[in-house]
């Protein structure tokens, strides 16, 4: 029988649709927006597929991992760590420490990648790690795609013996992300269980000529659409190949924030849910425009909370404008959606087409986590 010590960050990813870009040091700011938490909800929907597999977990009280154990009506769990009403990330080592000296043969978490972090340190390449997503940054080649996805990977282990690979753990700077500076640097290597399509791949980031010829393709050709339609409401999305839109048409883009774009004018910057939310009832149609992140092949649902399925409901998927370099689509096998919303994300289809350049566009096929489970 497989043994599995669970755990959930439970304020994982509340600062994401408030517009934090993170929540690290930031609860009580995210909490005074109107955050409320959404890792146990991310963690239900990974234990469900659980439920009738013969699984040994090993956890913690209350919202670091029993309370969603018991909604998932999983009973073969034993709480091994007892947690203090506020939590913290000496908790999760903590946690993680007797996981590994009662000799569980994997740990599965949910949070993002300071989780991720706090997981490899204490356990460093001793015991495979796989995360279920649920903060606002997974840069991490740990996470699974998707809640449901992390379910199938642990149904795969349990049929047969898991291929483990080294994955990149991936240190955010959440200071200069919140400033819009993306820094990064690999923190270490885990273990980790891979199945292609279920497993995101670490943030990649490319700076040569040719990427940047090909951002300035699609920035002139989305900066004339922007301008040929003045009655439409446009979202730009954070990145730097949405930041070659707002060049061309000459505003200041907020660099891993959204900002809202009318007949070629910035009207709005660094919008969370609420503001998209009250820009949309002001207008009538509008178009969201994001760009993936490349290797992993997220369009939405890392780095994009404020984007909830509320607002996405309400600009419509059909409206959602996806753009990447020719570089970043080659060394993207799958793309995937992950709003938290099962339905809207089987409402994008099989493929989005994608934007490349300059009155060019990609077929990109979505990923999907098979409904075997």
């Amino acid at each position: 029988m497989l043994t599995i010590g669970f755990l959930v960050n439970p304020i994982a990813g509340m600062g994401g649709a408030v517009g934090l870009k993170g929540t690290d040091g930031l609860l009580s700011e995210a909490i005074r927006r109107g955050a409320e938490p959404e890792a146990g909800q991310r963690a239900l929907a990974a234990l469900r597929p659980l439920k009738e597999l013969q699984l040994r977990f090993l956890s913690c009280s209350g919202g670091m991992g029993e309370d969603a154990l018991r909604s998932a009506g999983i009973t073969g769990f034993e709480v091994v760590y007892k947690t203090p009403e506020v939590t913290s990330s000496d908790d999760t080592r903590k946690a993680c420490q007797m996981f590994s000296d009662r000799g569980v043969e994997l740990i599965l978490f949910c949070g993002g990648d300071g989780t991720a972090r706090d997981v490899y340190d204490t356990v460093l390449d001793r015991v495979p790690v796989l995360g279920i997503p649920a903060g606002v940054k997974m840069y991490s080649a740990i996470f699974a795609v998707t809640p449901e996805a992390a379910a199938e990977i642990v149904h795969h282990w349990v049929s047969s013996p898991p291929h483990l690979r080294d994955a990149e753990i991936v240190d955010v700077d959440e200071e200069a992300y919140r400033c819009g500076e993306l820094r990064t640097r690999l923190h270490g290597y885990a273990k980790s269980p891979y199945h292609p399509g279920l497993v995101q791949g670490t943030k990649q980031v490319w700076e040569d000529q040719d990427e940047e010829r090909a951002k300035a393709g699609i920035g002139r050709f989305l900066s004339e659409v922007i301008q040929g339609t003045p009655e439409i409401l446009y979202l730009l999305g954070p990145g730097s190949t949405t930041g070659a839109i707002a060049r061309q048409l000459g505003v200041e883009k907020t660099l891993l924030g959204f900002d809202a774009v009318m007949r070629g004018t910035l009207i709005a910057s660094d919008l969370n849910e609420k503001g998209m939310l009250g820009m949309l009832s002001g207008h009538g149609r509008c178009r969201l425009i994001v760009s993936i992140i490349g290797a992993q092949g997220s369009v939405l649902g890392r780095g994009t909370q404020q984007v909830s399925p509320k607002v996405l409901r309400k600009i419509g998927v059909e409206n959602v404008i996806v753009v990447a370099t020719p570089h970043k689509l080659s060394e993207t096998p799958l793309l995937f959606v992950d709003t938290g919303d099962v339905e809207l994300d089987a409402a994008f289809g099989e493929y989005f087409s994608v934007i490349s350049g300059y009155h060019i566009a990609q077929r990109k096929r979505i990923g999907r986590v098979s409904s075997g489970i």
